[in-house]
């Protein structure tokens, strides 16, 4: 749809010498068409399963009920709706591709909206026919756009089996190339399990899939290396600890992508994942890339206090028992008379464990050094990072970071959804960044063509073939 004007995206866009790739839009499901699909898989009454399943059992719960179970708010509202246009462009998959130069966008992976919770359906049978309906949805009508628009494959994940089941479907017999997929699980508490009471459903525990799991998510792994597929993560985070608000959606939306993005990512780290698959590359979507500095730093930080050799510093059987208590003696006054009978004592939080296994948190990741935290975190984890935010330029700041580290920033448009109200600003809204010097055009070009295209370009070098950036990555990627 062309415009007697250009756009100001389309006019940034312009003065450009490279292109915008977009890690992260969203297409809004045609409902119909979208439960068709999944009808083909398990059947109609499939197909009128999930549906049943989506809203939840609190779904249409009045504010009232939401207070008495303490069910969080969700989302609502959620979706463009004044700019109808905007609207029809996300669920329209051609006016889409026809109105990607008003964006500025030279391509897009695009994700889901609805679909996002299908890997949450606690149903087994009904989780994966409606990841295998939604998949087969994208391929269908979004792939005559494919060298513009690469939508991504739904993979459930509350088995490594069940995720490399349809991994592997998607990618080879759909030709999905990217692939989203939740970032933890909630899992019973074994010890609750028998209760069948209403309230049951609020015992969980929650796998992030690489440190303490359920399952060994290893396999999968490999299969996202054999098949060249980054994994991406876009999960909520709402209802869980302190975003439970049981009215107020922006308390539970502020920070949620943030908050699920950190639990996995510290989990990948710390269980060593990095280290085993040196060549496999994640990404965290939604959540901006300000906690990851934080997270980046800090984990420096507690290594520097707690590696496997500092720690034992702060080991109780190193007291000087005998000078601790010759102390207490000559200043202790009243606060120790006639409380130092005996000469055994333990510190508090004492590890009475005799594992010396356990004492080195960092042992599965292997960490020498603390320049082994920034080679197995940075060059192996990209954060989406939506126009609008300014923490954006946290990413770029060397002077800051640890080691003088760039992270792996990617532009994210999240089109589609209520935080873009026109389509046609959000590559405009993440230069303004440049415009208030926060970061250079050196950054910029980073963020939004270098960064994507190394993500995806590191764990498949055909990403890009057929489509309309291949050649400016093939120069990017050129030696």
């Amino acid at each position: 749809m062309s415009s007697a004007h250009q756009s100001p995206s389309a006019a940034l866009r312009a003065r450009l010498n490279h292109p915008i790739i977009d890690s992260d839009g969203h297409a809004i499901e045609f409902a119909r068409a979208l439960f068709d699909c999944i009808a083909e898989v398990g059947g109609p009454r499939m197909a009128q399963r999930v549906r049943q399943l989506l809203p939840g059992a609190f779904g249409g719960a009045s504010a009232q009920e939401r207070r008495e179970w303490r069910v969080s708010r969700g989302p609502w509202w959620a979706l463009p709706a004044q700019n109808t246009l905007d609207l029809a462009t996300a669920t329209l998959p051609r006016l889409l591709y026809e109105r990607l130069d008003e964006t500025g966008l030279d391509f897009t992976v695009l994700y889901p909206s609805l679909a996002l919770i299908f890997p949450d359906l606690e149903d087994e049978e009904a989780r994966r026919a409606a990841c295998r309906g939604v998949n087969i949805y994208f391929a269908r009508y979004f792939g005559e756009f494919r060298d513009r628009i690469a939508p991504v494959a739904v993979v459930p994940m509350h088995t490594p089996a069940e995720a490399i089941e349809e991994l592997e479907y998607a990618a080879r017999a759909l030709g999905l190339k990217a692939a989203m997929m939740p970032s933890y699980v909630r899992r019973p508490i074994p010890a609750l399990a028998a209760e069948r009471s209403r309230s049951s459903r609020f015992a969980y525990w929650i796998d992030t899939f690489a440190l303490d799991s359920e399952y060994d998510y290893d396999p999968l792994w490999a299969k996202c290396v054999e098949l060249g597929v980054v994994p991406t993560f876009h999960s909520l985070s709402m209802g869980i600890g302190f975003r439970t608000s049981p009215s107020n959606y922006m308390y539970n939306h502020i920070g949620h992508f943030a908050a699920s993005g950190e639990a996995l990512c510290k989990a990948l780290f710390m269980g060593g994942v990095t280290r085993r698959f040196p060549t496999l590359k994640f990404a965290f979507l939604e959540g901006g890339v300000g906690w990851a500095a934080g997270l980046y730093a800090d984990m420096i930080g507690h290594w520097e206090k707690r590696n496997g050799r500092q720690v034992q510093i702060y080991n109780p059987a190193r007291i000087d028992k005998e000078l601790f208590l010759e102390l207490c003696h000559r200043y202790g006054g009243s606060l120790v008379e006639g409380r130092l009978a005996t000469r055994s004592f333990t510190l508090p939080n004492a590890d009475p464990s005799s594992d010396l296994a356990t004492r080195d948190d960092w042992s599965r990741c292997g960490i020498e050094r603390a320049e082994d935290i920034r080679d197995l975190f940075v060059d192996h984890f990209y954060f989406g990072c939506e126009a609008d935010d300014p923490i954006n330029a946290a990413a770029f700041d060397t002077r800051r970071n640890p080691f003088g580290a760039r992270l792996g920033a990617i532009f994210s448009s999240d089109i589609g959804h209520w935080d873009v109200p026109d389509m046609c600003e959000v590559s405009r809204e993440a230069w303004e960044l440049v415009e208030r010097g926060v970061i250079s055009e050196d950054d910029f070009r980073r963020f939004v063509f270098e960064n994507p295209a190394g993500m995806w370009l590191g764990m498949n070098p055909d990403f890009f073939k057929g489509t309309v950036v291949e050649a400016a990555v093939r120069k990017l990627a050129a030696p």
